[in-house]
């Protein structure tokens, strides 16, 4: 009861999302560590990647919480997941930081978990010199153009992130080790708005960082919202106006006001989810459509579903 006098007003009357305590409808299928989950808000699926010995490491459901099918083949220990979707096709990217023969890539498949594309050199770390070789790559994004955003950097030896054409070649890359504006410690996701700003959530340093998505250029970050824990993901909602955090050692999703455009400024926590102890939410995806935020988490090695009210 204490803890509620100090709570900010924000915390007050106006919830934002309710727990959809029905999905998924078979929760027993999660039987490894559930590290991320991406929506295809065309065809109405959810994929989730999860980590374990003999597990399958994706599991494939519909947005009802229906289980639907899994696929296992290439993937060693998936740390990100996107759903990307054209006119004629859609496929899933997932990055992979095994240290196996599969670790260190990011790979394309399609929906059914055939192998379609590899970036990187599969079981070799790479250094920052050479683009496509990564180590431990920890999520991507890609554009309905096809152009690709990588941030490699899930506590390996590199801390960068890399723009590819539709074609894999790289575009611009930017980032090294270090705390300094546009350099990283450990960037964990990113994201690209309505607005041609692509978003970091820079873990290591406790910001996020924006960069122009043409040029590469800093645009600028936000600390303030982060110092009881660094942002581990981002995700926009379906309309641009809000921006999902997940922050995992305080167990909690903070929705912070997203600029329309223009200046980047000081980030405001419009809201939070907090999420019960020892959850963990790693990483986060967005239903474009339906505006449903998924809630992989490691703790309690379970996705969860939140809907707007």
């Amino acid at each position: 009861v204490l803890k509620a006098e100090y709570l900010p007003p924000w915390r007050g009357e106006q919830q934002m999302y309710k727990l959809d305590i029905g999905w998924p409808k078979t929760p027993e299928q999660f039987t490894g560590q559930t590290f991320c989950v991406a929506v295809d808000s065309l065809h109405g699926l959810v994929y989730v990647g999860q980590r374990g010995d003999n597990v399958p490491k994706v599991l494939v459901f519909s947005e009802e919480g229906y289980f639907l099918y899994a696929w296992n083949d290439t993937v060693e220990m998936p740390h990100g997941i996107f759903v990307w979707n054209t006119a004629t096709e859609s496929s899933v990217w997932i990055t992979d930081v095994g240290t196996g023969k599969y670790g260190h890539t990011v790979k394309q498949y399609s929906p059914l978990g055939k192998l379609m594309q590899v970036l990187g050199t599969p079981g070799n770390a790479g250094s920052s010199l050479i683009p496509l070789q990564f180590d431990q790559p920890a999520e991507i994004f890609v554009e309905e153009t096809g152009e690709i955003y990588v941030v490699d950097g899930d506590g390996g030896m590199n801390n960068r992130l890399l723009k590819l054409s539709d074609d894999y070649k790289e575009i611009w890359l930017t980032g090294t080790n270090g705390s300094g504006i546009g350099q990283f410690k450990i960037p964990h996701s990113v994201t690209v708005d309505a607005f041609g700003r692509v978003w970091v959530a820079d873990r290591g340093n406790k910001r996020i960082q924006v960069f122009d998505k043409v040029t590469g250029e800093w645009l600028g970050s936000w600390s303030g919202c982060f110092s009881e824990d660094g942002p581990y993901s981002v995700r926009f909602t379906a309309d641009y106006k809000y921006l999902i955090v997940a922050q995992l050692n305080i167990n909690q999703l903070a929705i912070l006001a997203a600029p329309p455009v223009g200046s980047i400024g000081d980030c405001v926590m419009v809201h939070s989810v907090q999420l019960a102890d020892e959850t963990k939410p790693h990483l986060v995806d967005v239903d474009m459509r339906s505006g449903a935020v998924y809630v992989a988490e490691i703790g309690a090695q379970q996705v969860q579903k939140y809907v707007p009210l």
